[in-house]
């Protein structure tokens, strides 16, 4: 290896292992700050009547909260594998699903890196390069939006009273989806960029490429069904957040109370915050404060269903990724 290759391979490796550590440094300071935020709020309500709420909960209730987070993965991962399958991609259904629940693992890590892994293993396990196969993250992403801004939207119209920037949030949610699913309209962006910068060109051709791609899923019964799939499985959540608050001792209705919880979710993502942290919490306790819902309720009913919902995700993300690695690894070398 000559002098010039040593040095940039070792500049790549330098550089990817500083990007690893302020990914972890940023994770650790959200992590930090959403802890210290939810024990301010703790010490403030108090501590004994943070206990009363939480030991109302009992083994079966958290149950359905898990079960219940878990009709939104499958339904979520039904939808993963409509989109491959739409692509050309000759994945099983139990293919699909281990991608899409493994890539949780990676749900926290800045740049959704968890849809990247994905990728990777759709690439080794069938052959079908990330050109072919990167428009999956964008219309996943976008059928999420989407749909949780049907929810947000539908049940403020049955809900009495509503909220504070929630058809902004709502309408930026659906114009963003619109935006990043266009093909015709990102394929200009991307070209303009280009033009601009004069520099990479085998990469701004790869993104031309991935942009022409998201005409295949523009089939008005695909975007029917996956973004039904999508409400289905986050309505599920939402529904689950609902019968936490009764269980705590307070009932906002069922259309509230999956109002509150779709907006937090939305908030959080808008951040850009890996997961929404802080932001999702932020924005659930201020809402179920202005509902009346006292902090001694707001703060564990917060703090149980992300648990039961993002990091129960986390959870069962690690479990399936080994697996899903040694597969895609084989894969590899067959």
């Amino acid at each position: 290896m000559s002098d010039a290759n040593f040095s940039r391979t070792a500049l790549r490796t330098v550089t990817a292992t500083v990007y690893r550590w302020r990914r972890s440094l940023l994770l650790a300071a959200l992590l930090v700050a959403l802890g210290w935020g939810l024990v301010t709020l703790v010490r403030t309500t108090g501590w004994h009547e943070i206990a009363r709420q939480l030991v109302q909960l009992g083994p079966g209730q958290i149950v359905v909260l898990l079960l219940l987070s878990l009709a939104n993965y499958l339904s979520r991962g039904l939808r993963w594998h409509l989109f491959v399958r739409h692509a050309g991609v000759p994945a099983t259904l139990a293919q699909s699903l281990r991608h899409f629940i493994g890539g949780f693992a990676l749900s926290v890590t800045p740049g959704r890196v968890g849809e990247l892994v994905r990728m990777r293993w759709l690439q080794r396990e069938t052959g079908f390069g990330l050109a072919q196969t990167a428009p999956l993250a964008v219309v996943d992403r976008a059928s999420d939006l989407v749909a949780m801004a049907l929810i947000l939207l539908g049940s403020l119209a049955l809900s009495t009273g509503g909220i504070a920037f929630a058809m902004p949030v709502a309408g930026l949610a659906v114009a963003a989806a619109v935006l990043v699913t266009r093909p015709t309209l990102l394929c200009a962006g991307v070209t303009a960029s280009y033009r601009v910068s004069g520099c990479l060109p085998r990469a701004f051709a790869r993104l031309r490429q991935t942009a022409r791609g998201l005409g295949a899923f523009n089939a008005p019964s695909l975007i029917f069904f996956t973004v039904l799939l999508g409400a289905c499985g986050w309505a599920a959540e939402g529904y689950a957040f609902h019968l936490l608050l009764i269980w705590l001792g307070t009932d906002i209705g069922a259309a509230k109370a999956l109002a509150i919880f779709t907006f937090s979710m939305l908030a959080g993502g808008l951040t850009g915050a890996p997961g929404g942290l802080g932001g999702a919490e932020a924005a659930m306790i201020a809402l179920l404060t202005v509902e009346g819902v006292p902090l001694e309720v707001s703060v564990p009913a917060t703090a149980v269903i992300r648990a039961t919902t993002l990091w129960f995700a986390i959870g069962l993300g690690a479990l399936v990724f080994p697996v899903a690695e040694r597969i895609a690894a084989k894969g590899a070398q067959s």
